[in-house]
């Protein structure tokens, strides 16, 4: 009899055991997908900031006239002149 009533507490603690470990893994199942779709979902402009930056960000204020003429080379303006 005491037998059969340690049989029967064992087999409620390990039922117990096995609930408790699905319940862990169904929420840690649930954490990993959301966390994956948050981390895999499209960035919104403003959102993400980007790390680094130009030492001296004035320089790019007014273009020098190398910068110019490239410009002027990429846009065509120079064929224009011939004509």
């Amino acid at each position: 009899m005491v037998e059969d009533l340690t049989l029967k507490i064992s087999y409620a603690v390990l039922a117990l055991g096995l609930a408790g470990a699905g319940w862990f893994m169904f929420k840690r199942a649930q954490e990993n997908k959301q966390r994956m779709l948050d981390e895999s979902a499209p960035k919104v402009a403003g959102e993400d900031e980007l790390e680094g930056g130009a030492i001296d960000p004035s320089q790019f204020d007014e273009p020098d006239d190398d910068a110019l003429d490239e410009m002027g080379d990429l846009l065509g303006l120079d064929d224009e002149d011939e004509d």
